[in-house]
């Protein structure tokens, strides 16, 4: 069963010859049309081009070609991202009828190190919810449990990587929506820093406002797979207004402080993904980190400008896309829209002294972490919920949607890099995750961190059922 497999893993065997990727993506197809009813992660499966292109994989192989860092290895795309000659539906049916002229420029960076596209994931109409619904391709369910949301808004990239069916790809997260969905399936994910891995060709396009908060970034099931995607898609893009030429760097690690968040100020945290969080503290503890307690100060509004930014801002602009088409508008593209139309339309001031006041968060924050680089904390306040919960009961509080996504939302405003790893279970039997949040263009640091919390954890055996 070479799809169980990781990423790193299935390309050291190509590489080798241990696997030739025809048989590779063949094994993952067959997987796919076996489990994904169960889970409807993918919007399209793209056999006939994948096929083409593994055949050039194998044939690149056996000519003795030079071989990309992901030569012969099928991935799959978040439907947010243009892929050549696809639709890029971004789940709404405002959007049937377009095709794509081109790759998204992270796509064509897995093409260029012999990556093979072998699908589209689901996600939620226009990305504005933590649930991957829609009119188009329906409900994606968590593989761990049907009950449950593989979250949003990279919730297919999340549910076909967590039910083996994709080793790994991308997503984007402009509100936790690469880290949530990793964290309620049990996988791996990183939100970079604005401009660090290139968002030309998404769609929403990620410019500004959306651009502050939006990245592309890497998902798989280990933070070893998502460190060598990260390697493949960092890079200068003049195509992005964010882009800024970072080159790769090795990190130093050797008695690295870490900053231990429980919970955002007094929003409470679900008390199994507190315990976990503790326990990957401990983990850090014992292989050389420096772990301390610490509480970030005068972030107690970035969720509100988070919220500005990410809903009252666009609001209008959202609802004149819908003007005379509200029947084709599907409830997980409308939800928060609705509660942001509640507010006051945005005035030219209020958005400079937002932006005024998300810069001085950021330089306060960063001031903090002169010192200590790295944060270890929850990814989110609850584990996955049930389709279309809304409150939760946690500590004798009650909390709805936004407070319990404060751990993720304030690191979209303040273009902070962050990974979630899965760490453990829930008396549920569903995953739970930590979070290691890094200062901007850290992501190396952040991501041997995380593999070395990942081999203290011990192997992830994934949800059970998907081995056939």
């Amino acid at each position: 069963m070479p799809y169980r497999s990781s990423l790193c893993l299935l390309a050291s065997m190509v590489r080798a010859r241990q696997i030739s990727p025809v048989v590779l993506l063949e094994a993952h197809l067959r997987h796919i049309a076996a489990v994904n009813p169960r889970v409807n992660a993918f919007v399209a499966v793209l056999e006939e081009q994948a096929r083409a292109a593994a055949r050039e994989a194998e044939s690149a192989i056996m000519r003795g070609a030079a071989l990309g860092l992901l030569h012969g290895i099928p991935l799959t795309i978040k439907d947010s991202f243009d892929v050549a000659g696809v639709p890029t539906l971004c789940g709404s049916r405002l959007r049937l009828g377009h095709r794509a002229a081109e790759d998204a420029a992270a796509v064509a960076r897995l093409r260029a190190a012999g990556g093979i596209i072998m699908g589209k994931t689901n996600c939620p109409e226009f990305l504005s919810n933590y649930e991957s619904d829609n009119y188009i391709t329906g409900r994606t369910d968590n593989p761990w449990n049907k009950d449950c949301t593989a979250g949003g808004s990279s919730g297919g990239e999340a549910g076909a990587i967590a039910s083996f069916c994709s080793p790994g790809g991308i997503g984007s997260d402009g509100g936790g929506s690469i880290r949530v969905p990793a964290h309620f399936c049990g996988i791996a994910g990183l939100k970079p820093t604005p401009g660090r891995v290139s968002g030309a060709g998404h769609f929403p396009a990620m410019l500004h406002p959306g651009g502050l908060l939006g990245v592309a970034g890497p998902m798989a099931r280990t933070a070893q797979d998502v460190r060598l995607l990260f390697a493949v898609l960092a890079g200068y893009d003049s195509q992005d207004p964010f882009s800024a030429p970072v080159p790769l760097r090795p990190p130093g690690t050797a008695g690295v402080r870490i900053g231990w968040v429980e919970q955002f100020y007094q929003v409470p945290v679900d008390a199994e993904i507190q315990a976990t969080v503790a326990r990957a503290a401990k983990s850090l503890e014992e292989i050389g980190c420096r772990v301390e307690a610490f509480e970030p100060q005068g972030l107690e509004r970035a969720p509100n400008l988070w919220w500005f930014f990410f809903g009252q801002l666009p609001a209008p602009f959202t609802q004149k896309t819908f003007a005379g088409r509200e029947a084709d508008a599907h409830w997980s593209g409308t939800e928060f829209l609705k509660s942001a139309l509640e507010l006051p339309t945005p005035t030219a001031e209020q958005v400079v002294t937002s932006l005024a006041a998300r810069d001085s968060m950021r330089a306060a924050l960063l001031r903090q972490m002169e010192h200590v680089p790295l944060l270890l904390m929850p990814p989110c306040g609850i584990p996955a919920f049930r389709h279309r919960q809304r409150r939760w009961n946690i500590g004798g509080k009650n909390i709805g949607l936004f407070e319990a996504m404060m751990p993720a939302t304030p690191f979209n405003l303040l273009g902070m890099p962050a990974a979630v790893i899965p760490y453990g279970m829930s008396r549920e039997g569903l995953p739970i995750g930590v979070q290691i949040v890094g200062r901007p263009w850290e992501e190396e640091l952040i991501l041997e961190i995380a593999v070395k919390l990942e081999e203290a954890r011990g192997p992830w055996s994934g949800p059970a059922g998907f081995s056939s």
